[in-house]
């Protein structure tokens, strides 16, 4: 199998498109009400959704990721960009060399930029 998106469904989907536009640039296509960027081989679209009313209650319950190898200067420039902060870059447990950052949308869906997550080696 291989991951193929992530669906972002709104009440208000162009306010998130605008928001997603300046975080992580112009997107790669657009159609039928749907707005989508690639990232890596995946894709993050924003769309209407008729069961989404308003804000997320829960935004801790989903949570998407994006890697960067350099978490502290993507952080900045979506920072700038107008990306709601809700922690800037730390480490993690058991990981001292990696940072992650989280982000939320505002719709209050959380996002998150970290560092790429290597496999333990299988054996």
């Amino acid at each position: 199998m291989d991951f193929n998106s992530i669906l972002i469904g709104s009440e208000d989907p162009q306010r998130l498109v605008e928001y997603y536009t300046k975080v992580l640039g112009k997107p790669g296509y657009s159609d039928g009400g749907y707005t989508g960027w690639q990232l890596g081989s995946g894709f993050v679209t924003v769309g209407p959704h008729t069961e989404v009313k308003g804000k997320n209650a829960a935004p801790g319950r989903m949570i998407w990721n994006i890697e960067s190898r350099d978490v502290a200067g993507e952080f900045e420039r979506m920072k700038a960009a107008g990306a709601i902060v809700i922690a800037e870059p730390y480490s993690f447990e058991g990981a001292p060399n990696s940072s992650i950052a989280t982000f939320a949308d505002p719709d209050d869906n959380y996002f998150q930029l970290m560092s790429p997550m290597e496999l333990p080696a299988s054996g």
